[in-house]
């Protein structure tokens, strides 16, 4: 009989990476700490975006968290916090070292981005969610924004997404306030796409990424580039960008897909991205 050894729960890397088919699910894997970022985390996270972008055979990316939490924002005692030289921690270029980046490649994903919110996001962790294209919570999940207890302002573009979400006056109240917003109150005023009872979570947000997966990631990708460039136009200008990106997708394979399986009703197989 050979033997084994049980691997410790502290050789688990921060990360899980896993597919099933064209869908890719990354787990921040910290469930001991409310799936915190670290920079042990954050090395591992970036790249695995990355290389879902890359992927031509993906098509839809999820995020969540494991154990109880969805993230707990930045965990205070990582390293990358330390204070140098008798002065106090680097806040800001930890943000330009891990969080700019992070936002970056989820807003401009290749295809869609969900997160299932399955506990408490807080911090980095709530707007890192907040910057995916669906957000699902369970029910029990809450999201709080609580920078203001630490002497700091909303991150991980926090500021940007907040007022354009739920506008101004609840944006300042969630961010100087730093309350608990639960989740059916998050899916009320907008701040997060829906809530759905915890036992069903990870089959609705499966569901919705396989759905999402079978679309044309390219039209997608585009929507959402076009729905953020639009928010600071005047309507004119909206109204020409969408003819100049609407030109660009009609000379694309998956319009002369759609157009042709509308027309034979049939499914449609898309393959831009």
């Amino acid at each position: 009989m050979s033997q084994t050894t049980a691997t410790p729960a502290a050789a688990e890397p921060p990360l899980l990476v896993a597919r099933e088919g064209a869908v890719t699910t990354l787990t921040l894997n910290r469930p001991a700490s409310l799936n915190s970022f670290t920079a042990a985390m954050h090395a591992l996270l970036l790249p695995a975006l990355q290389a879902a972008a890359d992927d031509a055979s993906v098509r839809a990316v999820v995020i969540t968290g494991a154990g109880r939490g969805f993230c707990a924002g930045q965990d205070l005692a990582d390293p990358a916090m330390a204070a140098r030289d008798g002065e106090g921690a680097d806040v800001g270029a930890v943000v330009e070292r891990f969080y700019k980046p992070l936002a970056e490649r989820v807003r401009t994903m290749p295809v869609p981005v969900i997160a299932a919110v399955n506990g408490v996001a807080a911090g980095a962790g709530a707007n890192f969610a907040l910057c995916c294209d669906f957000v699902v919570a369970a029910r029990s999940a809450s999201f709080i924004q609580a920078f203001s207890k630490i002497g700091l302002i909303p991150d991980c573009g926090g500021t940007w997404l907040l007022p354009r979400l739920v506008g101004r006056a609840r944006a300042i109240g969630l961010a100087m306030t730093g309350d608990k917003l639960p989740a059916e109150e998050a899916e009320r005023i907008g701040l997060i796409w829906k809530c759905v009872d915890d036992a069903q979570l990870g089959e609705t947000v499966m569901a919705l990424a396989t759905r999402l997966a079978a679309m044309s990631s390219k039209a997608l990708a585009e929507t959402r580039l076009a729905i953020d460039a639009a928010l600071p136009l005047d309507f004119a200008t909206a109204l020409g960008r969408e003819a100049e990106v609407q030109g660009r997708l009609g000379r694309g394979a998956d319009f002369a897909e759609g157009v042709a399986a509308f027309l034979a009703k049939r499914p449609a197989v898309f393959k831009d991205r």
